[in-house]
């Protein structure tokens, strides 16, 4: 086994290829490699390749799949692979949902990742209830102290919190364009989701004289036919009286959709296996978009720098929208904050320094 200063060879697992995607778990896996390049990684990824590229150092494990998802095969073959690749490396770093399937793992966790160490990162709970199931798998880190406090009271033990981080190169300040302001929802389209909200919120602003242009930004869960669901949302945005709404799929300009807009609209009643703190939520506050959040625990951690509303709230919601519209300089303000505080809560040596504290405790 390597010591703790030697370039340790690390399992980077997760239940999809490292390309899998800009689900939760494959974002803050790539984190992870890119912030440790002192570190031989070893992860799944997709074959046939589609070009993508893994981390610097180490070596890819090639998963068969088709669109890089986290359908049974890929989750079978990660199994199968995780039991032969964790006895041959010095740690298993796995980074996953807590899921359906993850009561069941974790209770296997020994047979399949045998009994070295392991760093568990939550990447978000499905479900609360599944937690009176699950196991640990090591030392456990979470992205809040609002989720850390939910795996210590279910036993998880020893938990961590470290936040997730961005690539702040990839997503620098931009000046606001202009223009008719464009409100932003980027999610999925799950129960209680946000999306529902979001128009209902918006409906209210635009009672109360606010003008802008909605764009839903939906992306598909595994299996989902997208074409009721936004019909769904274009009946719900008529009913509701909003002229200006459009519906996108993916998108695969995101930096450019976040230049293009001025506020930041995310209000779920509950995050559903989501980041505690969404990607897309850091992104848009990198790039000098305020945000307006429903007032989940998660979030506290952003302090000031995301507007909160109650819970389901669409008239303290549509009211934040309405002034954050109307008073240009309180929009500055929120905006410059946003963007300090990524920098400095979740930026990538921050984050890079907690885990290479925490790796160097765990590695024997």
């Amino acid at each position: 086994m390597a010591s703790p200063s030697a370039r340790s060879r690390v399992l980077l697992f997760t239940s999809c290829p490292y390309e899998g995607g800009a689900g939760a778990d494959t974002r803050l896996a790539s984190s992870i490699a890119e912030c440790m390049p002192d570190r031989d990684f070893v992860w799944f990824s997709r074959w046939p390749s589609r070009g993508q590229r893994g981390p610097t150092r180490g070596r890819a494990v090639p998963i068969v799949s088709h669109d890089g998802g986290p359908h049974v095969p890929e989750r079978f073959q990660a199994a199968l692979l995780g039991g032969v690749l964790a006895r041959r490396t010095d740690l298993v770093h796995a980074v996953l949902t807590i899921g359906r399937t993850y009561p069941l793992f974790s209770r296997l966790r020994r047979c399949i990742l045998g009994g070295g160490p392991v760093i568990h990162t939550v990447s978000g709970v499905v479900d609360a209830d599944l937690l009176e199931r699950a196991r640990p798998l090591g030392v456990t880190v979470a992205l809040s102290e609002a989720t850390a406090g939910q795996l210590r009271a279910a036993g998880f033990g020893d938990v961590r919190v470290i936040p997730p981080t961005i690539p702040l190169d990839r997503w620098p300040w931009q000046p606001r364009v202009g223009g008719t302001p464009v409100v932003l929802f980027a999610g999925h389209h799950d129960p209680e989701g946000g999306a529902h909200e979001t128009i209902a919120a918006a409906s209210e602003a635009y009672r109360r004289g606010a003008r802008f242009r909605l764009v839903l930004a939906m992306r598909a869960r595994l299996g989902q036919d997208v074409r009721p669901l936004e019909a769904e949302l274009r009946a719900l945005a008529a009913r509701e009286g909003l002229p200006d709404v459009d519906i996108l799929g993916h998108v695969s300009d995101m930096p450019g959709l976040l230049q293009a807009t001025d506020v930041l609209l995310f209000p779920p009643q509950r995050l559903g296996g989501k980041a505690d703190i969404p990607f897309v939520v850091l992104e848009a506050l990198a790039t000098g978009r305020p945000v307006i959040l429903s007032d989940l625990p998660q979030f506290a951690t952003l302090g000031d720098a995301g507007l909160r509303a109650p819970v389901g709230d669409r008239l303290r919601t549509g009211e934040l929208l309405t002034q954050l519209l109307e008073r240009p300089q309180w929009w500055e303000m929120q905006a410059r904050l946003g963007r300090a505080t990524v920098e400095e809560v979740f930026g990538p040596d921050r984050f890079r320094a907690q885990y290479e504290r925490l790796y160097k405790e765990v590695l024997p």
